[in-house]
Order: C-alpha cells, then structure tokens, then sequence
C-alpha cells in the first residue's frame, strides 16, 4: 500500500516538527511516512527529547534534516509548516498536494530556569499531539 508522504517543516528542525512527526507516526504510522525537516535544522533540541520520553516516545534516533535534502527528491501530500517563519520562508515545494499551516509558540525561544524550560516544552508537546489527533479526526 502507498502510504501519504508528509513533511513537517520548522525553522531549526529541533523541537515543534520532530513532536508532530514523533505523534503522526504514533497515531497513524499505518497511512503516513512522516518526515520532518527545517529551513536551517540544527539538531534535535536536549529537552524534545526529554519531554517526549516522559510520554513513552523515543525520538533519540530521528533526525535533525535540512530543507534541502528532500527538495526535488521526495513528493509529499501534505507540507505542514509549524512555525510562522517556515510558512514564511518556505520556497515553493514542487509535488505538494496539500499545504498547511500550524502555528505553535517556539519552545527553544523561552527563556526561563530549567523547569519553566521544560514545563514550555510540555505546553507546546501537548498543544501539537491535540492538533494531530483533531487533524486525524477530520
């Protein structure tokens, strides 16, 4: 069965989109391939990790993927940017089905002690995890 390429996109790849591929391939790894990628990715963020694990998911082995290394290689039906920089800034992505757009908060731009830190990452976590499931509803 072909399953529906997705790609999430955010600026660094370290956080929001690594959460939404982590929950779409929780929910529904039987109808999508999930990728993630950012515009300038720079590595999957210590307390992504950390607030995903408390969860019961393991997102230690993904990767932190470049724009660029799926454009003209791979044809998504859905692109989901999650970020208002993404949606921005994103140039246009040939074989895009479907596009949308999913604003969350950047965790990695809060500023607070390590459990405000952390306790942000949940927010954001929990706020991307609902958005799946009502998204998988519809």
């Amino acid at each position: 069965m072909n399953k529906t390429k997705v790609l999430f996109l955010c600026t660094g790849n370290s956080a929001r989109s690594q959460m939404a591929e982590a929950f779409l391939r929780k929910y529904a790894r039987e109808k999508f391939e999930v990728y993630s990628g950012g515009l300038d990715a720079k590595g999957i963020n210590p307390y992504t990790i950390k607030v995903m694990d408390e969860i019961g998911i393991d997102i230690s082995k993904q990767a932190s993927t470049p724009l660029k290394d799926y454009l003209g290689k791979k044809h998504f039906g859905y692109l989901i940017t999650v970020c208002a920089d993404a949606e921005e800034n994103c140039p246009t992505f040939p074989g895009v089905t479907k596009r949308l757009h999913w604003a969350f908060e950047d965790p990695v731009a809060f500023e607070g002690n390590e459990e405000e830190k952390l306790n942000k990452f949940r927010e954001v976590r929990d706020k991307i995890e609902e958005q799946i499931k009502k998204w998988l509803a519809e």
